[in-house]
């Protein structure tokens, strides 16, 4: 027998659900437990400083306020080495709602100066999308790439994600991959850009950016609410509210908060895959 392989996850906790994420983090970890044939242990931790990020193999940066974590981060001195972290050495990252908005590579309804962002999605999020915090509503949501994670429980034809949606933002625009800042973003009223980071070399000749994935979309607000004949039906759909591009996916809606860990366990399976493809870095 080998010895354990230790993987190490972090979760930002400079502000948010970091600790919702934490406990389904630990049911995705027995779910993994029962049907991996690799010994591995997992350690959970949160993540405050440059230190304790850097002994991570993995990030979340959960759902709360991204003005009050970016304000925090650069405050803490934390935002320079999370753009390390997710741009520079492409470490598996996966951003809820508010950590979705920190990740982009553009936001707007923000005005400039107001917030940084990390980046590492081609993508502009429209944040709050769907307005305040009494418009927050559930959804149920058909995500296909949790099939991955194998079992009749992560079919969601059969069995939907029931999702949270809390003053969300949802992906405005898939953006071309450009070398350097997002320039014509720059120029959107309301918008904010994140800084460049190239990629480290070693990295990149194990990774692949490619185009943004959508891996997500809600079918339309109407599906959310009980049918309410005084009020207007609403017809659109097709919102993209999960994405992914390499190492960092990002989800409009809080998973942490509804105590089904299926998506962290897909992720956490992820991480494994990601970190096989590292070893030889």
């Amino acid at each position: 027998m080998g010895s354990e392989i230790e993987l190490t996850v972090g979760v930002l906790a400079l502000q948010g659900a970091f600790n919702e994420h934490i406990q389904l983090l630990r049911e995705a970890e027995n779910i993994l437990e029962a049907k991996d044939i690799v010994s591995r242990t997992w350690v959970f931790k949160e993540v405050r400083t440059e230190a304790q990020l850097k002994s991570c193999d993995a990030l979340i940066i959960p759902g709360g306020e991204s003005t009050a974590i970016s304000l925090v981060a650069q405050r803490c001195g934390m935002m320079e080495p999370l753009r390390d972290f997710v741009k520079v050495d492409r470490k598996p990252t996966w951003g809820t709602c508010a950590g979705l908005i920190l990740l982009a590579e553009a936001a707007n309804q923000t005005k400039k100066g107001g917030q940084e962002l990390i980046g590492g999605l081609d993508v502009r999020v429209n944040r709050n999308h769907f307005g305040r915090q009494t418009e927050s509503f559930q959804a149920n949501l058909d995500l296909p790439f949790l099939r991955e994670a194998d079992g009749k429980n992560f079919n969601t034809v059969s069995k939907p994600f029931r999702a949270i949606f809390i003053r969300a933002p949802i992906v405005e625009k898939i953006l071309k991959h450009v070398v350097g800042v997002q320039k014509d973003e720059e120029k959107v009223d309301e918008t904010v850009v994140a800084p460049s980071r190239p990629i480290d070399d070693q990295v990149a000749e194990k990774i692949h950016l490619g185009d943004v994935e959508i891996l997500g979309t809600l079918p339309g607000r109407a599906a959310a609410f009980k049918e309410d004949e005084t009020k207007k039906i609403d017809t659109k759909a097709g919102d993209i509210i999960a994405v992914r591009q390499a190492n960092v996916f990002g989800t409009s809606f809080h998973p942490e908060l509804t105590g089904d860990p299926r998506i962290h366990v897909w992720w956490l399976e992820q991480v494994i895959q990601a970190i096989e493809k590292r070893k030889n870095l």
